[in-house]
């Protein structure tokens, strides 16, 4: 592999990490109702602003299937990296997402329906 390969799979799979995360973070800490699109939509913005001049990424791997399928050659060699490195990168942030939040807790709804299931039983 070549090193600029190397560094847009790294580029790609941390903005994939950072993207995926900030999906799931409102469901870790209590954040006001409403909010969480905005921190999407900031969290998207620094994705491009890093990703675009590194690699020309797109958060989107369909929306790079496209172009590449019309080009051919040189953007269909280089296809599987954008769509490997967002799945790396979601796989990554549900990882971590596991490791902060612990085996050992719940989600509110899950323990509730447990409860309820235990209590009909």
């Amino acid at each position: 592999m070549r090193p600029i390969t190397i560094l847009a799979l790294i580029t790609i799979t941390l903005c994939g990490v950072a993207f995926a995360f900030i999906g799931l973070v409102p469901s870790i800490w209590a954040a006001a109702v409403g909010f969480a699109g905005i921190a999407i939509g900031l969290t998207l913005t620094a994705v491009h602003l890093v990703g675009i001049p590194l690699t020309g990424t797109s958060v989107n791997p369909a929306r790079r299937t496209g172009p590449a399928i019309f080009v051919g050659g040189w953007a269909i060699s280089q296809l599987w990296l954008f769509w490997v490195a967002p799945i790396l990168g979601a796989l990554l942030a549900g990882v971590v997402y596991s490791w902060m939040v612990g085996d050992d807790e719940k989600s509110e709804p899950a323990a509730e329906k447990e409860e309820a299931a235990e209590e009909s039983a």
